[in-house]
């Protein structure tokens, strides 16, 4: 449906998207995910022909957005960031305008104009200036536009950006409705919109794309085992001795928790084991109270933050990678990953910078000192 290759744009000196592949298939909901300065609007901008690419292609359903522009933008509908509205129109002809540009048949307009007004409830706003208008609003107007001739591929760019709770949840309705008959690729800042309504995530950093997979499997990826997290009221030396004693236990961390005469501790299981029990009467029998027992569970927030801070890729997403390459007994026995072997993987799809390959010996070696501390 959407082949991005090689993609690269320079502002000056300044690499705002750095050599990014990916393909987009037919039927999912996509979710773009960056911090502030990623790339994304950039790339999307490119993907829709609003901008030039300094390098690389993107194929529309096979045709080229720069070399074939007409033919390309007739399967994308595109709500940019900020939507692209001329105020002093009414609802009503600013889409009358955009079916115009859209070129659907004159006969076809009228229904099809009061077909998205429905959709996206703007029809009780039709005939008032847009310019008079909410903010919410506005993004619905935005939307409708995008809507509007039902392309094959829709591009949202920050799509619920000024909505109100209620608007949000209907406009997560409206993709989902939007996602039997088309393509959607949906960047948002909201982390838990994008793992409730999205099929597939694309993770960028820096211009370059470090990951894509579905949500459920990068959570998976970025820690086998939940991690427990407790409060003892007990000094830290006692709390550290006690779980030293509970079998199951891989690794712990034991701090201050910032109450006074309470020490806080993150915990994690050795695979297949349940140790919450086992701590409970562990610290029941030391007479020392539990405050907090509870499980945290991996999030996309933390899968997020973990590609997006770190300046090396996390070990564990690299030797996922691997192993799903079926050469986890040459991973675990130390061998080098092959670089051919970097590109043919294609599930799940990890993106390693070439730098980052010879600072990965090194970075483990600083997470070793990092967990000197540890049990």
């Amino acid at each position: 449906m959407i082949e991005v290759r090689n993609l690269v744009k320079k502002y000056g000196n300044h690499l705002a998207v750095d050599h990014l592949d990916f393909t987009i298939e037919a039927g999912r909901i996509y979710g773009f995910l960056g911090p502030n300065g990623a790339g994304k609007s950039t790339t999307m901008n490119i993907m829709t022909g609003y901008l030039g690419a300094t390098e690389g292609e993107v194929l529309i359903d096979g045709h080229d957005i720069l070399k074939e522009p007409e033919e390309a933008k007739r399967h994308i509908g595109y709500l940019p960031e900020q939507p692209p509205l001329y105020m002093d129109m009414t609802v009503r002809e600013y889409l009358k305008f955009a079916a115009e540009l859209k070129k659907i048949p004159r006969a076809e307009r009228e229904d099809a104009i009061t077909e998205v007004e429905k959709m996206v409830r703007i029809k009780d706003v039709e005939n008032r200036l847009i310019k008079n208008l909410s903010k919410g609003y506005r993004q619905r107007v935005g939307l409708a536009q995008a809507v509007l001739g039902f392309p094959e591929i829709i591009i949202l760019d920050e799509p619920s950006v000024g909505l109100d709770p209620k608007q949000i949840i209907e406009i997560r309705e409206l993709i989902r409705r939007l996602a039997k008959r088309h393509t959607v690729i949906l960047s948002s800042h909201i982390l838990a919109e994008v793992r409730e309504v999205c099929d597939y995530i694309l993770i960028i950093s820096k211009g370059k794309l470090v990951a894509s997979d579905t949500p459920e499997n990068l959570e998976k990826m970025l820690g086998d085992t939940d991690t427990i997290e407790i409060e003892a009221k007990a000094p830290q030396a006692l709390t550290k001795e006690i779980l030293k004693t509970i079998p199951g236990i891989e690794q712990a961390s034991v701090k201050a928790s910032g109450e006074e005469g309470v020490a806080a501790a993150v915990i994690k299981e050795k695979k297949g084991e349940d140790v919450r029990e086992s701590i409970f009467r562990a610290f029941a029998e030391k007479n020392v109270p539990l405050l907090t027992l509870q499980t945290r569970h991996v999030s996309l927030e933390d899968v997020f933050m973990e590609l997006t801070q770190n300046e090396t890729l996390p070990e564990a997403f690299r030797r996922k990678r691997y192993e799903k390459q079926g050469n986890g007994a040459a991973a675990a026995a130390g061998n080098e990953m092959p670089a051919a072997t970097e590109k043919e993987v294609s599930e799940p799809e990890i993106n390693v910078p070439a730098a980052v390959e010879a600072e990965w010996a090194d970075a483990e070696g600083e997470g070793d000192d990092k967990n000197a501390g540890n049990l």
